[in-house]
């Protein structure tokens, strides 16, 4: 953590380094909500929390200033927890180990959580900061965004007296967020039957490994690839001709990441296994071919293995290698109203193999509602036809954009003034607490930014060090212009 100290503004990152230190993936916020909360009271200031465990923060203006329109800076309290294979990390017990890197902070075989730690650091500093200038000032702070957006959801009415809402939680500096996509979870369940291994069979586990990941939603164009749907893939071309009976799958281990890994358990006759280790090196040829340089780093192997369970049965190994074999994964649609932001995507997330059955979880993004009821139609037919019970839940909107905003205007004006430059006005495919504030609080007017941090919700995570003082300068200067009431 003696690396960041050296970093500026210093507030900022000392508040970081406390963050990585207090371990808060989602559902595990609670330590380092507490912590935040006994600082706050220790500074004086009033602080609060709701039922779902919000924290709301208050300071007054600075003396001068107690006639502008009262602001609330907006960060989330978890972070998407992801490692490499090889890395061991108790997300819930251990601190994270940023280190810098030239221009970039990283972390040592795991996300770093500078989504949104990063935009969480910056509004307990400027808590802390007394030469920051701004009127009445409240902070928000809400809980597990990231698995469900539960703590916006959750926000009770009448509780902000803030006129404008900035959000922290955009990543990429230079540019202005003012709408993002809505989502929706799908879950599809199809009852599998298993059938007894016969004895003289090698059990092998085939595991492909090496992709990028990311996030579902801000890198869902990038074509990277996933991990589940690539080795579905192989086995829905080879599964015949090699004899091949599955009997574990993984893929995946959160609904909003694109996932980096995945494999299969199977057990096949041993006068197959040469084939199988040929079948597995000419796919990976394609996959080197395809998918480079993307995701260069991709590998694919089988090894011994041993494991106890049953197989599947024909029927339900067909099935299941079908349903996900056809599952659409990716874009799904590009926006005409917003040009180069995808409108409609679909990720799949997790696929695991229980006993009996086969889970299949996704998350669907869209800029519009008919967008995400389309996917939803979609997955509901594709299950129908496999036989898969489905359920669509946890629909959360989009953040519509207002044209009209004074508060994106004055950004894009206090931008162009400390930089010499217009920023981006940009709609994020990426899901935004916002939209779901606009209920309980429908006059809130709202803008997103952030520094640039690139892969997000993978080990490959980072965030540009020079980008995080460009940030901080655009929020002081905007909190120091805010309008009179």
């Amino acid at each position: 953590m003696s690396e960041l100290s050296q970093l500026s503004p210093q507030p900022l990152w000392d508040f970081f380094a406390k963050i990585c230190s207090i371990p808060h993936p989602s559902y595990h916020e609670e330590a380092l909500a507490t912590y935040i909360v006994d600082w706050a009271k220790t500074q004086q200031f009033w602080c609060e929390r709701d039922a779902v465990g919000n924290i709301l923060i208050r300071k007054p203006a600075t003396a001068g200033m107690e006639n502008r329109k009262p602001v609330a800076l907006q960060a989330h309290l978890d972070m998407v927890p992801q490692k490499n294979n090889a890395t061991e990390h108790d997300f819930a017990r251990d601190p994270i180990q940023p280190w810098v890197d030239g221009e970039w902070l990283k972390a040592r075989g795991t996300t770093l959580g500078a989504d949104n730690g990063i935009g969480m650091a910056s509004a307990l500093a400027v808590l802390a900061d007394k030469t920051v200038e701004h009127g009445p000032l409240e902070v928000l702070l809400t809980m597990t965004e990231e698995a469900g957006m539960e703590g916006a959801f959750g926000l009770q009415p009448n509780w902000l007296q803030a006129e404008i809402l900035i959000n922290t939680d955009s990543e990429e500096e230079g540019e202005v967020y003012m709408g993002c996509a809505g989502g929706i979870d799908f879950l599809s369940e199809l009852p599998i039957s298993r059938v007894d291994i016969p004895a003289q069979h090698l059990i092998l586990e085939i595991s492909l490994k090496g992709l990028r990941g990311g996030h579902s939603g801000a890198d869902i164009h990038l074509g990277l690839g996933n991990a589940t749907k690539l080795l579905a893939r192989f086995f829905a071309e080879s599964r015949d001709k090699l004899d091949l009976q599955l009997i574990d799958f993984k893929g995946g281990n959160l609904r909003n990441a694109i996932p980096r890994e995945a494999s299969a358990v199977v057990a096949v006759a041993p006068e197959q296994e040469a084939a199988l280790q040929q079948a597995l090196q000419d796919y990976l040829s394609i996959l080197q071919n395809e998918v480079a340089p993307k995701d260069k780093n991709v590998t694919l192997s089988a090894q011994a293995t041993s494991h106890s369970g049953q197989a599947l049965v024909a029927e339900s190994q067909d099935r299941f290698i079908n349903l996900l074999n056809v599952t659409p994964n990716g874009v799904i649609r590009n926006s005409d109203v917003a040009p180069g932001v995808v409108e409609t995507s679909l990720n799949i997330g997790i696929v695991t193999l229980e006993e009996n059955q086969a889970k299949i979880y996704c998350l669907i993004r869209s800029l519009i509602d008919s967008g995400k009821e389309y996917v939803v139609s979609m997955l509901h037919s594709l299950g129908a036809l496999a036989g898969a019970k489905t359920e669509a839940s946890g629909s959360y909107p989009g953040w519509q954009p207002d044209a009209n905003s004074a508060i994106m205007a004055l950004t894009r004006e206090i931008y162009l003034d400390l930089f010499g430059k217009k920023p981006n006005i940009q709609v994020i495919h990426a899901g935004l607490e916002c939209g779901l504030f606009r209920e309980p609080y429908p006059h809130l007017d709202m803008v997103s930014i952030g520094p640039t941090i690139t892969g997000p919700h993978s080990p490959d995570e980072q965030v540009h060090i020079g980008s995080v003082g460009l940030y901080w300068q655009l929020l002081t200067a905007l909190l120091k212009a805010v309008p009179t009431k």
